[in-house]
């Protein structure tokens, strides 16, 4: 290949490894199975999320003779009586069942605390949990070995990444951000806002709403605001957001300008289905926190890297 072959091909497809990294979570979202390296390990991977009986028993016979683990945060460990200090992976019997791997993997209810055998989870199990907490899915996975005498064919259709390409790609997740496009729009005040839309790394909307005519020469006040569609749009009595941003935004426009950074981390960044999820748990009796930390989550799983660079001329 030309040296300005490789170099379109560069510009069209960025470097390999960010490629992968990209792909496999495509095929998490689709829930389908990826294959991650590290260190010499590779694994077959599926997330939880989305898993019923046939997707079970075509992933069972994927890995034979190897059974799947179930790999779960450090968060879920505790909720089900392991006491871990990092993700772990739980051996499951080889007739267990759809039910049984949810209530292991987000279930409340279920009081019973895991009984079997687990063992901190391996690199590659790790970089697949961060996978698919990347894909706003469940932070959990069932996982298993790959034989090196499988099938070759099948094998090749799977997307393979390495477990360090994951881990760079969620640092620099932060760091990569791309003007889409920007509009004027009328607001309900009478005014005006400047709507500047940018892409994440993930392909992700966030937005810059400039207020009014603010000075760009002097600081310049700013609200960050989660997205919160039950909040925002609906009115929800569950939370405060929506009347936070109307609040900012009529501050703002006595101001005389500044920026409200919309950011897209729904659910303190665990995402619209996983809050929906939370939200039941709440009704239960736990609290934003508790109800996040039993789905595998961190308390608070946002980052504002992007909103630092939103900011920038």
């Amino acid at each position: 290949m030309s040296a300005a072959h490789s170099s379109a091909n560069s510009a069209l497809l960025g470097n390999k490894e960010c490629l992968n990294v990209s792909r496999a979570l495509s095929e998490l979202q689709a829930r389908r199975p990826i294959r991650i390296r590290a260190s010499g390990e590779s694994l077959l991977v599926l997330p939880v999320d989305g898993l019923d009986q046939q997707r079970l028993d075509d992933f069972a016979v994927l890995c034979s003779p190897n059974a799947p683990k179930l790999v779960v945060t450090q968060q879920r460990a505790h909720w089900i009586g392991i006491r871990a200090s990092t993700a772990m992976a739980l051996s499951l019997s080889r007739v267990v069942g759809v039910s049984t791997i949810f209530d292991l993997a987000a279930n409340a209810e279920n009081e019973e605390h895991f009984a079997g055998e687990a063992e901190a989870a391996s690199r590659a199990a790790t970089a697949a949990i961060r996978l698919a907490k990347l894909s706003r899915s469940l932070p959990a996975i069932l996982a298993a070995d790959v034989l090196p005498n499988g099938d070759d064919d099948l094998m090749d259709l799977i997307v393979a990444v390495e477990a360090d390409a994951v881990n760079r790609f969620a640092a620099d997740a932060t760091n990569t951000l791309a003007l889409a496009s920007e509009a004027t729009i009328p607001l309900a005040s009478g005014r005006a806002a400047r709507f500047v839309v940018f892409w994440d790394a993930l392909g992700v909307d966030q937005v810059a709403i400039i207020v009014g005519k603010p000075d760009f020469t002097q600081p310049v006040p700013v609200r960050l605001h989660s997205a919160c569609l039950t909040g925002d749009v609906f009115g929800s009595r569950r939370c405060d957001c929506g009347d936070q941003l109307r609040l900012a935004l009529a501050h703002l426009e006595s101001l005389g300008g500044g920026v409200i950074l919309y950011m897209a981390q729904e659910g303190r960044g665990i995402g619209l289905a996983n809050k929906m999820r939370a939200y039941r748990l709440q009704d239960g009796g736990l609290d934003t926190r508790d109800a996040n930390t039993t789905l595998g989550f961190e308390d608070d799983e946002r980052d504002y890297g992007v909103a630092a660079l939103m900011l920038r001329p």
